[in-house]
């Protein structure tokens, strides 16, 4: 069968999306299919598929999310701002505003110039210095759920986050025995200014660093907030040239409410591919 399929990015975080509205679709894309489409070199190359499906209950759509690696998983922001934009556009007119079922929630995007704005889950299972560490990472491993799992740490200066090796380190604490047995998600970062810092990801998944990560950015851009204080909006740069806004508010000494991640998501080409 031809799959017809769209490639989008949101901060250079890429995607494949597919329309299962009918559901058509669903025996289809089994694991070992969605990891073939997500090759790069011999698929299309991604860094997740996206599909929309009909919604249960309350919302406009139903949000499935599926890693390099074929299998599902609970959120992932960037892509989530490319779901809200791709959906946005489904109806005779664009809409301003879309909601849409995940495994952490009903989620709201909403349409702000070029950029969307994602209304984020509540944090949660938050730790600061988590106790784990890693051999050549000389910082406290802190632990905060956004969606999915994610490790934050944060290395002396922007020099040294350039030059680090985010392949090696980012898959040892993923795999690390204290993140076991779903693993984690690492971000590695470094503060520009406060209230500004910049990061790169290793993605569960993917098994490799990517260019943006959606909730590793809501991840450290928090876990900055409480080793610094600095205010929201927080603005976070990412490997891929961008820089998108955390907003958030503090409903605890150590917990968040109305958390937003907000940045662009773009369209890049649409085809055909057999599968």
């Amino acid at each position: 069968m031809l799959l017809h399929f769209y490639k989008m990015n949101g901060a250079g975080n890429d995607f494949i999306v597919v329309d299962n509205r009918d559901l058509s679709l669903s025996d289809a894309l089994d694991a070992d299919t969605i990891a073939a489409l997500c090759d790069r070199n011999r698929g299309i190359g991604a860094d997740g598929l996206l599909a929309i499906e009909p919604a249960r209950a309350g919302a406009d759509f139903r949000f499935r999310y599926y890693n390099a690696d074929g299998y599902e998983a609970e959120m992932c922001g960037n892509g989530a701002r490319c779901f809200g934009r791709f959906t946005a556009h489904l109806g005779e007119k664009m809409l301003k505003r879309v909601t849409f079922e995940t495994q952490v929630g009903t989620l709201a995007a909403e349409m702000i110039g070029d950029d969307v704005r994602i209304a984020m889950s509540e944090p949660k299972d938050l730790k600061l210095d988590s106790g784990a560490s890693e051999p050549g990472v000389d910082a406290p491993l802190h632990f905060i759920n956004t969606g999915v799992p994610h490790v934050v740490t944060f290395l002396d200066s922007p020099e040294a986050l350039d030059s680090f090796d985010v392949a090696t380190h980012g898959s040892a604490i993923r795999q690390h025995p204290d993140f076991a047995p779903a693993g984690t998600n690492v971000n590695f970062a470094a503060v520009l200014a406060p209230g500004h810092i910049a990061i790169r990801t290793f993605e569960r998944g993917v098994e490799d660093e990517t260019l943006a990560c959606g909730t590793g950015m809501v991840a450290s851009a928090l876990i900055h907030h409480l080793l610094s204080g600095a205010a929201s909006p927080i603005r976070v740069d990412v490997e891929g040239g961008d820089t998108l806004a955390i907003g958030f508010e503090k409903s605890g000494a150590q917990a968040f409410k109305n958390v937003t991640l907000t940045g662009p998501a773009d369209f890049v080409f649409e085809g055909e591919i057999e599968l």
